[in-house]
């Protein structure tokens, strides 16, 4: 006898269209890469930059450790996001251009709100919940002066957490707004990722229209320099400014009490 609770699911389940989300995001993340960096100088620039210091810190049997690690991690995360999650999220059903536009901000931004929770609160000792994760960002604040790789060393539990937190909120949000475009699946995923990428980054070009990225380097790396630094939002600085945690390297003013304190872990 058939279940009807399969054989819905299996009704609206995309798992076609989530694998060719996955493809073109991999596929634009690479070709992506390559054409900026190619004609780009700037981006030629950090590349070299970001490169030579990824390099070094391979040296380290820790840092190259962690690496591996958390590659077979993120492996098994996208394997369970884009064939479990996604494929109840996403549609190629024809949409409308300022829906597309709507909903990618609607889901950084929602992704974004929750990331900066988790991360002032579980990872870091925010005064309210104490910080009981500060034990697995630890390792990603090993990295005082980050480079764009940095942005994988980190505990695998973190990986997990913030990926799933990401497609929580697609999912949750798909069951409020209707199924997301193909589109839209792939432009935000490739904002989510870069932006973090960049956050890590070893920027130099401080000159328009390059002025932006070099401040939003400066500004996470600010907050890699303190464990109690501010600066606890991803996508933008709006929740930091919202709630008074944007910190410039003097920390911030909603920072912690005095005796709260931690010293910045020692650095790998």
């Amino acid at each position: 006898m058939n279940n009807p609770l399969i054989a819905s699911l299996a009704t609206h389940y995309e798992g076609t269209l989530s694998l060719i989300a996955a493809v073109a995001i991999i596929a634009l993340s690479v070709a992506g890469g390559k054409l900026l960096t190619m004609l780009v100088p700037p981006f030629r620039e950090a590349a070299r930059i970001n490169a030579e210091a990824y390099a070094t810190k391979m040296q380290k049997p820790n840092y190259a450790a962690n690496q591996a690690w958390n590659r077979k991690w993120g492996a098994f995360y996208w394997v369970a996001i884009f064939g479990v999650i996604l494929p109840f999220c996403i549609t190629a059903d024809p949409q409308p251009w300022w829906r597309v536009l709507r909903d990618m901000v609607v889901i950084l931004m929602f992704y974004d709100f929750f990331y900066y929770l988790v991360h002032r609160f579980l990872f870091h000792d925010g005064g309210l919940l104490g910080g009981p994760l500060m034990w697995v960002h630890a390792v990603h604040h090993r990295q005082h002066n980050p480079c764009r790789n940095d942005s994988s060393y980190i505990h695998p539990i973190e990986v997990g957490l913030g990926l799933g937190l990401y497609a929580a909120s697609i999912f949750v949000l798909s069951h409020w707004l209707g199924n997301f475009h193909v589109v839209t699946i792939i432009v935000t995923w490739l904002a989510f990722s870069h932006i973090n990428l960049q956050n890590h980054n070893l920027w130099e070009a401080d000159r328009f229209p390059f002025k932006y990225l070099k401040y939003m380097s400066a500004m996470h790396h600010h907050h890699h320099a303190m464990f109690t630094g501010g600066n606890f939002a991803t996508i933008s600085l709006l929740y930091d400014w919202m709630f008074g945690t944007i910190d410039h390297g003097e920390g911030h003013k909603s920072g912690l009490r005095p005796g709260k304190a931690r010293p910045p872990v020692r650095a790998q």
